[in-house]
Formats: C-alpha cells, structure tokens, sequence
C-alpha cells in the first residue's frame, strides 16, 4: 500500500508526519516482514529529520531526471537502511526537491507512484507541499492520501483550492488555533484520520536527531489511527 503525506503549504510537519508514519508502520508490520517499510523522500529532509547523513549515493532526482528509459525496478538500487524493518529512498541531487519535482512533470510522477506500489509493501512518500509536477501525482495516485494540515484558516483555504482531494487528514495541532477537527472535515469533506497535538518533545526529538530511535509517545499514538 502507498502512503503520500502532502499538504497545501510549507511548514505544516508534512515530512516529521511522514516519517513518523513511517516509523510505526515498520514497528507494527506483521511478522515476518522482510521487505520492511519503505520511506520515499520527495521533499529533501527526510535524512535530517531522521538523524541520518544524506546520503551520498543517486537518489530518486536522478531516477526522475533520466525520463522513462530507465525502469521502476532500478529503484530498489537506491534504497538505502533507515533502521529496523525501514528503508530510504532518499531525495538525492543538489537542486531542490520542489523545483525538480514540479520539472519532473506529472507523467513521471504517475510511473513513480507505480513503480512504488509494485513492490508489495507499504511505502509512504513524503510530497512536501505537492505544488505539481511528480509530488502531486504520487499525492493523486496513492492508495491513501494524507493531507497534512495545521487549523490555519489559510492552510484550509489552500487545502480547498488544491487540484486533488485526500482520503484523510493528519491534523497538526497548534495551541490557541479557533479551528476545529469538525469545521476542518466540513470543509473538506473528508475526516480527520489523526490528530497530532502539539507536544515539544516531538520538535526536541527532531532536533537532537532521535525521532528515528525513539518516536515521541503522542506522535506515535496519533499516527496508529493512520496506519
């Protein structure tokens, strides 16, 4: 199955969702799992929020920019170890992941979300804020779609303008915010999946690079309700 966490702006904790998603569904797969989980980073700060080094190996820019000669199954060369039961996909290149998604054009980013769910086990793709191109096509085509969104009316108007609708939101709370999970799903028109409270261990685990080994307790009880 094929996650894709996206949102309708930056800065609304679509890659510390995704890779927290990531996380518990390679702690909570079914035994035995030998694929494990794997992570496809499209925003270009899964290693950091990880506590990993960037790796120095191609990644999935460079899958992207060699265009449809080069096969989906030239992906799993790429993959690196992110910890038990969890593999990276890591973004790769020097230009910025926005900039060449959104180069890379939709039809690239249909054969990426293919070659993604080919493999037979739950991937979950962080698209950054799915501005077009490639992001926003794995954002369409996944199994589940995960919109990202924190209770900021201008987030939610974004949200409603977007040229896809998600299967679900992961709502990202924020202390004082006047919007609530209801108008978020009346809006919408869809439910909230999970709601992520706002909790600064999760930021202090970011920072100190720990969330790959230790998912902050409230972050890991929301994103059950998504896995």
């Amino acid at each position: 199955m094929l996650f894709a966490c996206w949102s309708p702006k930056g800065g609304s904790g679509t890659t510390v969702v995704s890779c927290g998603l990531a996380l518990v569904l390679a702690r909570t797969q079914p035994q035995p799992r030998p694929a494990g989980v794997l992570l496809a980073d499209l925003s270009g700060d899964v290693p950091a929020v990880l506590g990993l080094p960037t790796p120095a190996t191609p990644g999935l820019v460079d899958w992207l920019a060699a265009g449809p000669d080069v096969p989906g199954a030239a992906l799993g060369r790429l993959e690196v170890d992110a910890g038990p039961g969890l593999r990276l996909l890591a973004w790769g290149g020097e230009l910025s992941a926005a900039a060449a998604t959104a180069a890379a054009g939709a039809e690239r980013g249909e054969a990426l979300a293919e070659a993604l769910a080919a493999g037979g086990r739950a991937v979950v793709a962080d698209c950054g804020s799915a501005a077009g191109g490639a992001a926003l096509a794995v954002a369409a085509a996944a199994d589940v779609s995960l919109l990202v969104l924190r209770p900021c009316y201008l987030a939610l108007r974004r949200a409603l303008a977007a040229p896809i609708r998600p299967s679900a939101v992961v709502l990202v709370g924020e202390p004082g915010r006047t919007l609530t999970r209801r108008d978020i799903e009346d809006v919408l028109g869809v439910p909230v999946r999970a709601e992520v409270d706002y909790d600064p261990s999760i930021a202090r685990a970011v920072d100190a690079g720990l969330l790959a080994g230790r998912v902050p307790r409230s972050l890991e009880k929301a994103l059950r309700e998504a896995a």
